[in-house]
């Protein structure tokens, strides 16, 4: 029984990790209805000041969303700051009918579709105005914590500030997306977190 033990533990350890990281399952269907709320600040807002940058708070944000992807990022300018990317979706683009039609990956601080068939599974512009690569700037390292540990397929609420993010280090400003129709450079939303949830 002793020479079990540790084999037993070990298959214990790698299925709890195995749970923690492996995609989270859904039935066909929407299920985030809900369009991502945005209110600009009619005045400036005091700058908030992390890890050597100033952070200008341009809107509050919100947003229902499910998680296509997670990157977490440790080698570039920005890493201290913003450590991971989140691929959401929302409307169609949380619809596992239509995800698995998609390849979804995330690099160099971007987030890539595409289809495996002639046509997309739904129309190339609803999936730009449905899905969004989100650099997230944790408050504080409880919610750096909350933020590892989502999986894909996970089902999030978080609001926060968008803001405008400048170091002395860098010559232009590191400015979010106040759109959610555009793409490309400059498109991805950098999203100031002060609360998040799972929803069930």
């Amino acid at each position: 029984m002793r020479r079990l033990w540790k084999p037993a533990l070990l298959i214990l350890v790698c299925l709890f990790f195995w749970q923690r990281c492996s995609p989270i399952s859904h039935a066909p269907g929407v299920l985030i209805i809900k369009e991502p709320e945005q209110v600009l600040f009619s005045s400036v807002q005091p700058l908030i000041e992390k890890q050597g940058w100033k952070l200008k708070p341009l809107a509050l944000y919100s947003i229902e969303a499910r998680v296509l992807g997670i990157r977490g990022y440790s080698d570039d300018p920005s890493a201290d700051l913003s450590p991971y990317d989140l691929a959401l979706g929302w409307g169609r683009m949380s619809d596992t009918a239509v995800l698995e039609k998609l390849d979804i990956s995330q690099s160099n601080r971007f987030f890539h579709w595409r289809y495996y068939t002639d046509q997309p599974p739904i129309p190339r512009a609803e999936i730009i105005c449905h899905a969004a690569n989100t650099h997230l700037i944790p408050e504080d390292d409880r919610m750096r914590e909350k933020i590892a540990g989502l999986r894909v397929g996970a089902l999030v609420k978080m609001s926060g500030y968008l803001v405008e993010a400048t170091n002395p280090k860098s010559a232009t400003p590191w400015r979010s997306s106040l759109t959610r129709d555009d793409e490309g450079d400059g498109a991805c939303e950098i999203f100031y977190v002060r609360t998040l949830s799972e929803l069930k």
